[in-house]
């Protein structure tokens, strides 16, 4: 037997995500201080952090990872925030989430193996590859 959600919990889940894409990170942060979780995923498993690394969100990415945001959590396709970052070249981020101990080997593909992929040089020695 499976539950329909209500539809109010529905609607502030959508309202969360899009602060996260948006980079709203003052109304963003309101929320997981008032409860909503910071590891919140969506049906893909993209998770608030997730959409604010992909969009190019550095402020609102070192905002979640103060409030516990797990910066290695992986979505459905075992995407990390940090290899969606290195993915779309969002060098702020990328800084973001490496001071906040994201594991560039985590992942499918992880940020070692998108970076060797697109020739980002300068992404692999910050990594520590060869």
């Amino acid at each position: 037997m499976s539950e329909t959600p209500d539809p109010e919990v529905v609607e502030l889940a959508t309202k969360v995500f899009d602060l996260a894409r948006a980079g709203d990170t003052e109304a963003l942060t309101a929320y997981v201080e008032a409860g909503v979780p910071a590891n919140l995923t969506n049906d893909r498993g993209d998770t608030l952090l997730m959409l604010a690394a992909y969009h190019g969100h550095a402020a609102t990415v070192a905002a979640l990872v103060a409030r516990e945001a797990d910066p290695d959590r992986a979505n459905d396709r075992g995407q990390t925030p940090l290899a969606g970052a290195v993915f779309k070249g969002e060098d702020a981020v990328v800084d973001a989430l490496l001071a906040a101990g994201a594991d560039p080997a985590a992942g499918t593909p992880s940020a070692l193996d998108t970076a060797r992929m697109f020739g980002k040089a300068d992404l692999l020695e910050r990594f520590g590859a060869r």
